[in-house]
């Protein structure tokens, strides 16, 4: 059976198919149907009851587990809920202890997320040593590995690039920081929710990845992955009543983390992001991760395919292993005729209800599940 001709018919769940063709997963997307109705559940229980009798809190930990699933992580106690991918990755800059002469390699492309809590940390003396993206919008695992040496804390990188749509072999990258001593630290907000991500497989040590895009959940609301065995070694950025063990023993002053992930919780969670993420995880999981994929795959090949009949240059890379969700493509270039900018072509898009955008001067397509054959052919066929 070809990608195209799965059966997946979860049109319903996302009111938005009615109003747009919608290519924007990377940025901000629209929130699907069960996280809606998760979000009006809290909302009438919240404003009727005040919590009395909800649980709330007692059905986070099953957003937890479902999270913890969807990455491959032992159990929901290696996952904290954040705010956003931004301090999930500064639970790591801010949590380890540094000493002058340590080294952090990024890449010089990385979403600023995954780069300034990194250069915060030059005050200490930390090194940030950067990789730099080929000019066909790859980056070399094998330059990325030759870049650790034996000062090399952290290695922080993110699994797709979202100006390019890259993904990298994380693999070898794991093998070589561990080789010294230091952790693999993952900014996978372009991947997790689109495609398969096996923490254990990866040799992931601490992934951040925010709700707001591929996991089709509000903004404000992510999770933070912790190994088990590195959740001690981790010390919170910030210390509230919640991290401790006993937490809800208020006037029992103990100031012992707890020894999970949930060390990394300092109070309230944002409930209805929570319940919004994890009724979208669970929707994620039914649909099955590897069936999401194969969909995605087959319609960003249509659209590539479509794009470069159109005179459109394809950037992102499309080798075995290099794909993602995300088509960055640049216009035609002609000397008959002046082809509108970029960003005069999302304008025009946008008019005729097509959503796409510009990143770093290119366009920028990104496609889930729950879109449809017909719908790249309506980009296609709009493109100047």
């Amino acid at each position: 059976m070809m990608p195209d001709q799965i059966t997946i018919d979860y049109s319903d769940q996302f009111p938005i198919l009615r109003k747009r063709v919608f290519f924007n997963h990377a940025g901000v997307a629209p929130i699907s149907g069960p996280a809606a109705a998760a979000i009006r559940a809290y909302a009438d229980q919240a404003e009727s009851a005040a919590y009395v009798g909800a649980g709330w809190y007692a059905k986070a930990k099953t957003t937890k587990a479902a999270a913890a699933k969807l990455i491959g992580a032992a159990s929901g106690d290696e996952i904290a809920f954040v705010a956003n991918t931004s301090a999930g990755l500064s639970l790591v800059a801010k949590g380890l202890a540094w000493g002058p002469g340590d080294h952090v390699v990024i890449t010089n492309v990385e979403y600023p997320a995954n780069r300034y809590p990194w250069e915060d940390l030059r005050r200490l003396g930390v090194e940030v040593i950067e990789v730099a993206q080929t000019p066909d919008g790859r980056i070399d695992a094998r330059e990325v590995v030759a870049a650790v040496t034996d000062r090399t804390r952290v290695v922080s990188i993110s699994h797709v690039q979202y100006a390019s749509g890259f993904r990298i072999d994380l693999r070898p990258i794991s093998d070589a920081v561990h080789r010294v001593g230091g952790y693999l630290c993952v900014d996978a907000i372009q991947s997790v929710g689109v495609m398969p991500v096996d923490v254990e497989t990866m040799g992931i040590d601490f992934l951040a990845a925010d709700g707001h895009k591929w996991l089709l959940s509000p903004e404000g609301c992510g999770i933070f992955y912790c190994r088990g065995s590195l959740i001690e070694r981790l010390h919170p950025s910030v210390v509230g009543w919640m991290n401790m063990v006993d937490s809800s023993n208020y006037g029992d002053y103990r100031f012992e983390f707890e020894p999970t992930a949930k060390r990394f919780e300092p109070g309230s969670y944002n409930i209805p992001g929570v319940m919004a993420m994890g009724a979208s995880i669970e929707m994620l999981l039914e649909v099955g991760i590897e069936t999401v994929w194969s969909r995605v795959e087959s319609l960003t090949a249509r659209l590539c395919a479509g794009l470069v009949d159109r005179g459109y240059g394809v950037f992102s890379p499309r080798g075995d292993g290099e794909r993602s969700g995300i088509v960055v493509f640049d216009p035609p270039s002609t000397s008959v005729r002046q082809t509108p900018s970029p960003a005069r072509i999302v304008v025009e898009l946008e008019k005729r209800g097509i959503i796409i955008v510009v990143r770093e001067g290119r366009l920028r397509a990104s496609v889930h599940f729950y879109n449809t054959p017909e719908q790249i052919d309506t980009l296609i066929e709009a493109l100047p």
